[in-house]
């Protein structure tokens, strides 16, 4: 089983040691266990006042973690927050969970609108570190009209995270044939999403569908009005399009502006969109080889870069890699080279260093594979995982009823790998991980959004983790859904480029949206 979690790279992970020293992280079934005495005190029908968020100032904790990137020159303030929201929206006067969110501030803020909420994706992503992240590298006239404001969803990171996949699964996950085609392998990848998903029921139970879209777009509507602001102003990330779509479709009249950048299909059923995710994959690798067969300088894997990867999986497989990091144990084996290709084609500023790994990992060292394989799972570096990987399983599956039988998968397994032989076998693999998850579905809402004030759409040509005809759908679906699209490559468009910037810049603070179907060059 192969998680496929999407994540801007504009978002760096920053936060969780921080947030660690500022409050203690607290388990769902620690949330659940203390609340399982609580009882509603009104009619259940009856809509409760959002709880107030506690905030404190958290400068100490951030500052000396974002000291001399890009942007950290910035005059910004940071504060946590904390708040609560009902488990159950069924019992809204019940058992609460808490909020961990991060405000940030950028002093000279004149003609302030309100809050800018973000989401960076997964799911399983932090909304806390993409609010540090964004504050060093959103345009400084948005921030200065603009509180920037992460919040952690449900299950996620410091909002009661769901912790259900052990460390030692996810390094087999991580390592485990990245193109499993005969019958033996496929069957060890089945077992391992059952592992997965048997710990999990049996670490959560019932609970264990709690952690939905639906829930969390429900959870925003309240931080919205904790946070004073009649309407929402918001920027979503790939997943965090999905949850955008789906907020404006249960409040649409909430809405002030809505940025829904890389936007997931809203049409896709589960096996479309693990073909379209193989088949954007293979087209992401294509544009990577030939930028790096265009270097000056020559590219580090030779004329033939996918050539280059067959060979080097091979090898891995055969005997796999160790790694010249100090007290590394670990060895890359075909699962950690694929999986390291598929974390650095989601930007292509990371392009550079994935042609230098593959390249030492020729040489017989694979310690900047793992560096790119650890920041896209979640490794840390006392060997523990945040929980980005357990979410995001977690929410994908709550979020769908549909099932493939495994019959089905295995025929697809065949014509994929045919098809797309990097990414097709464990596509098509994958669509057995739902399949088997043993929770409470809450299937996402058909989205029009119907009486919503203009949502800004916005699509890559060359994105190979959402690509471009789920950006059209999403606009086409919403009735006041505005497509932009920017023909470059890479997960995400706003702000790599100043048309992109400037259309999107217009719209949140003076909600002048662009023309539909507005194309900016790459």
């Amino acid at each position: 089983m192969r998680s496929h979690p999407c994540r801007p790279a504009v978002v760096p992970s920053l936060l969780l040691a921080a947030a660690l020293v500022l409050t203690g992280c607290t388990s769902f079934s620690d949330t659940l266990a203390h609340e399982s005495s609580s009882s509603a005190t009104s009619s259940p029908t009856e809509k409760p006042k959002p709880a107030p968020i506690e905030w404190s100032d958290c400068n100490k904790q951030i500052q000396p973690l974002i000291a001399g990137q890009k942007g950290s020159d910035r005059d910004l303030t940071f504060e946590c927050g904390r708040t609560e929201v009902p488990i159950s929206y069924d019992e809204p006067q019940g058992a609460t969970l808490p909020l961990f969110l991060v405000r940030a501030v950028m002093a000279g803020q004149t003609g302030r609108i309100g809050s800018l909420v973000v989401n960076p994706g997964g799911p399983g992503a932090s909304g806390s570190d993409a609010a540090i992240g964004l504050a060093l590298t959103l345009p400084e006239d948005v921030l200065r009209r603009f509180d920037l404001v992460g919040f952690d969803p449900r299950g996620v990171g410091l909002s009661t995270p769901v912790e259900c996949v052990p460390a030692e699964l996810k390094e087999q996950m991580i390592a485990a044939e990245p193109r499993p085609t005969t019958a033996q392998e496929i069957d060890d990848a089945f077992a391992l999403a059952d592992e997965a998903a048997q710990g999990c029921a049996d670490k959560y139970g019932d609970a264990l569908g709690t952690f939905n879209t639906v829930a969390t777009a429900r959870d925003m509507d309240r931080l919205r009005e904790a946070l004073g602001d009649r309407q929402l102003t918001y920027l979503g990330y790939s997943y965090g399009t999905t949850l955008g779509s789906t907020y404006a479709e249960l409040f649409p009249d909430k809405v002030r502006a809505l940025v829904l950048d890389a936007a997931v299909d809203p049409h896709a059923d589960p096996t479309s969109d693990a073909e379209a995710s193989a088949k954007a994959f293979e087209a992401g690798f294509d544009a990577f080889a030939a930028n790096c067969t265009k270097l000056l300088a020559g590219c580090p894997l030779g004329n033939e870069p996918r050539q280059y990867v067959e060979r080097l999986m091979g090898d891995a497989d055969k005997e796999p890699i160790p790694s010249s990091e100090k007290g590394e144990t670990r060895k890359a084996t075909a699962g950690v080279v694929l999986t390291a290709i598929q974390a650095a084609l989601y930007d292509t500023e990371s392009w550079p260093q994935l042609a230098q790994s593959l390249a030492a990992a020729h040489k017989r060292d694979s310690k900047g594979l793992f560096s790119l394989v650890d920041n896209y799972t979640g490794r840390l570096d006392d060997k523990s995982y945040s929980n980005l990987l357990d979410a995001n399983l977690a929410i994908n599956c709550a979020d769908t009823d549909q099932t493939v039988p495994k019959d089905d998968i295995r025929a697809l397994v065949a014509e994929w790998d045919a098809k797309y032989p990097l990414f097709g076998a464990s596509s098509a693999v994958g669509l057995y991980t739902c399949s088997v998850w043993k929770a409470e579905r809450t299937p996402l809402p058909e989205r029009d959004a119907a009486g919503s004030a203009p949502i800004l759409v916005v699509g890559n040509t060359g994105d190979p983790v959402t690509p471009l005809p789920g950006a059209k759908d999403m606009a086409e679906d919403l009735q006041s859904g505005v497509l932009l699209t920017w023909q470059g490559s890479g997960h995400t468009a706003y702000p790599k480029t100043p048309c992109i910037t400037s259309a999107v810049d217009a719209y949140l603070i003076d909600l002048k949206a662009p023309d539909d179907g507005l194309t900016c060059p790459a």
